[in-house]
């Protein structure tokens, strides 16, 4: 537990993308393995099962500490992470320190088996573990506790930590790690072994992302270099077809059973293939906006209402695997030349390339692509390989200009991490009559010194207070952009806008000529 929380105190202090990587590494390589199973397991983003709720957390934390409600509340709000909160109302000098324990000793023996007490037995082992570690351990115990063991370290950097340490390359150890990577030794030796290691049938590929082109298209060379496809608005999936198929979203989840149409068209796949695309609602001859895809995301087994109200196709742009053979260092033409001769036009699709006559012509193309249900275009080179992560040089997405609205700020909250003593995160309202109605959280958009002057006068400006939220004056107005906007009943506004951002504080504008409700009405879909 030492070694381990040693390495999240570092990374946590560190904003040196070398230093991190060599934290890792200097902790993968003398941890024993079942240790660094679970390091890779917490910092690659995995969790467990909530094994305590909240509730109780502050409750024990009443009782252990003896300090009163209202100011351990108020401690909560300013610091905004409730581990961190713990840790600070606990601090302690232990009179007798436990001798250490492995990190995976401590998860399998103490952590896991929380889940099957009652809630007086869970109270008295986390006190006394607050007793007992110091504070840099206790910590991290409360961070496992919360499940918020956010540090600021990417699956990439994890990555490049454990192929530096193996000696591997860094796509086969992100090929290895992609899936259900179980935080066991034998899966961690499996991890930085030499060599190539058996292909599980079951784990996909990491997936290749575009980059946003932020230059003139016309820096990237002849049009004719290119090829474009429109950017879809779903589901990023890989087909896979070894021995059976299984489905797997870009955030490596299975998604088996969820869409059963994909599934038995696949089954007329050969065997031994990855096909890299899309997961779209569909209707006729266009896609449905998003927000009728998000109703079947969390339906295991969806029944024949889903099913007839939201048909769904696997729009296929590219083949990464064939006979079992991996094609992602062959060009991206004679990969698209397989999987051509793959799709038909029904429940497999392939996504057919955008009339390319030059940069003008596509630039035509991508203007219009907002009518046509889509966000842009995807540009991505002809002879180019298929690579891991968002590398820059070949594949661009060139996305149509955001929907953008100008509107109210009307509550904050605290952020997270090193954001957690800054009002960061913000609400935003429309007008509707003469009231103010919220149509969008935003917390990403303003530069440091803006965050620091806009907290200064939200503390200075609140009116009222709901647990870490602050209701301050209409005063500020902020100009939000946004991909999409769609009808909403679960919204107080009827409606919710997609992947809203803050483009630009503007001071030049008075809150009663912010943007009403109506307006941003009538861009839903």
């Amino acid at each position: 537990m030492k070694a381990f929380a040693a390495l999240y105190a570092r990374l946590d202090q560190s904003t040196a993308t070398g230093d991190k990587v060599s934290a890792m590494v200097e902790y993968f390589g003398s941890a024993p393995p079942g240790d660094a199973a679970w390091a890779v397991h917490w910092l690659t983003g995995g969790r467990v099962k909530r094994l305590v709720r909240s509730t109780d957390l502050r409750r024990w934390l009443i009782e252990a500490s003896t300090l009163p409600e209202w100011l351990i509340d108020d401690t909560y709000a300013h610091v905004g992470d409730l581990a961190e909160t713990i840790t600070l109302l606990t601090q302690h000098d232990p009179a007798a320190p436990p001798q250490d324990t492995s990190l995976a000793g401590f998860i399998a023996t103490e952590l896991l088996p929380l889940a099957k007490l009652t809630p007086e037995a869970q109270g008295a082992v986390v006190r006394r573990w607050w007793q007992s570690f110091s504070d840099r351990e206790r910590f991290v115990v409360n961070k496992l506790l919360t499940g918020g063991l956010r540090v600021g370290v990417s699956r990439l950097l994890v990555v490049q930590a454990l192929a530096k340490l193996s000696g591997q390359p860094s796509d086969l150890i992100a090929h290895r790690l992609s899936g259900d990577f179980q935080p066991t030794f034998q899966a961690f030796a499996q991890l930085i072994a030499p060599g190539d290691v058996a292909m599980d049938a079951d784990k996909p590929y990491p997936f290749f992302l575009a980059s946003p082109l932020e230059q003139a298209p016309e820096s990237l060379g002849a049009a004719s270099d290119w090829l474009a496809e429109w950017k879809w608005d779903g589901i990023r999936a890989q087909l896979i077809v070894r021995g059976g198929v299984r489905l797997w979203s870009r955030g490596e989840e299975r998604l088996d059973g969820r869409f059963p149409e994909i599934e038995r068209a696949a089954a007329a796949l050969p065997d031994g293939c990855v096909l890299d695309g899309e997961i779209l609602g569909w209707i006729g001859a266009a896609p449905l906006p998003f927000s009728r895809l998000q109703k079947r995301i969390g339906r295991l087994k969806p029944g024949a209402k889903t099913l007839a109200d939201c048909p769904v196709v696997f729009m296929a742009y590219d083949l990464i695997e064939y006979q079992r053979a991996d094609l992602r260092q062959r060009p991206l033409r004679e990969r698209r030349q397989l999987l051509d001769s793959l799709v038909d036009a029904s429940t497999l699709r392939l996504s057919e390339p955008v009339p390319n006559d030059g940069w003008a012509t596509l630039e035509a193309a991508r203007n219009g692509a907002r009518e046509r249900g889509v966000e842009g275009l995807i540009l991505k080179r002809w002879d180019s390989a298929y690579a891991t992560g968002r590398r820059r040089g070949d594949w661009w997405k060139w996305k149509i200009a955001p929907l953008t609205i100008d509107a109210v700020l009307i509550y904050a909250q605290a952020g997270h991490g090193r954001r957690s003593n800054l009002y960061t995160d913000y609400t935003f309202a429309l007008w509707h009559g003469d009231e103010l109605v919220p149509v969008a959280k935003a917390y990403s958009g303003l530069n440091d010194e803006e965050i620091a002057k806009l907290d200064r006068w939200i503390r200075a400006h609140t009116l009222e207070r709901f647990g870490p939220v602050r209701s301050v004056e209409a005063f500020h107005v902020f100009e939000l952009a946004f991909e999409g906007v769609n009808r909403s009943t679960r919204h107080k506004s009827g409606i919710a806008v997609r992947f809203p951002r803050i483009l630009r504080w503007r001071t030049d504008k008075p809150f009663r000529e912010a943007d009403r409700l109506e307006t941003l009405a009538k861009l839903a879909q």
